[in-house]
């Protein structure tokens, strides 16, 4: 490989957004920064199973129904 073209892997700690705080390797930051989430496993409705509301923009998720209306959907 290549000397000096590769970012700098090292480890950094992450805050969850309930507190917590674990430690992963990244390329993100300096060695020893804190990346804050505001977002992540715990909260997100796509992990947690929670309920999504579906924008329908300009009734295109209205046509897309209509259109397939008779294949179960």
């Amino acid at each position: 490989m290549k000397k000096g073209i590769h970012p700098d892997y090292h480890v950094v700690d992450v805050k969850m957004t309930d507190g917590t705080v674990y430690q992963t390797r990244t390329t993100w930051g300096k060695e020893g920064d804190t990346l804050t989430l505001d977002i992540d496993p715990s909260v997100h409705p796509a992990w947690t199973g929670g309920s999504s509301r579906l924008m329908d923009t300009g009734g295109r998720v209205s046509k897309f129904k209509k259109k397939y209306e008779g294949l179960g959907f």
